[in-house]
């Protein structure tokens, strides 16, 4: 298992700065809710972050409230925010 290194607190600002939608929580979580027209395009969303999740081997914690879905990163390995948190928030962005 690949242990990544925790982003420092400059490096973290910087890529707030970026997502722009996407906060910190708990100073280990970064958690991004999203509002969809119908529970329908909520699970649709759910299901295309299930692919990235499996292609990029990390996984988010996924909150599913009717048509609010309420995505929750970190890893676990190292303990907290990493790159790979920060690139999998950008993939998510993309869809």
């Amino acid at each position: 298992m690949v242990k990544h290194p925790l982003l420092n607190e400059t490096e973290l600002e910087l890529a707030l700065l970026e997502l722009g939608s996407w906060k910190v929580e708990e100073g280990k979580w970064l958690v991004r809710k999203r509002l969809f027209g119908t529970f329908p395009e909520a699970i649709a969303f759910v299901n295309q972050v299930a692919v990235i999740a499996e292609d990029m081997n990390h996984h988010p914690f996924i909150g599913i409230d009717f048509r609010r879905v309420t995505l929750r990163l970190t890893t676990w390995n190292s303990g907290g925010l990493t790159a790979l948190d920060i690139h999998s928030a950008k993939a998510y962005d993309q869809l």
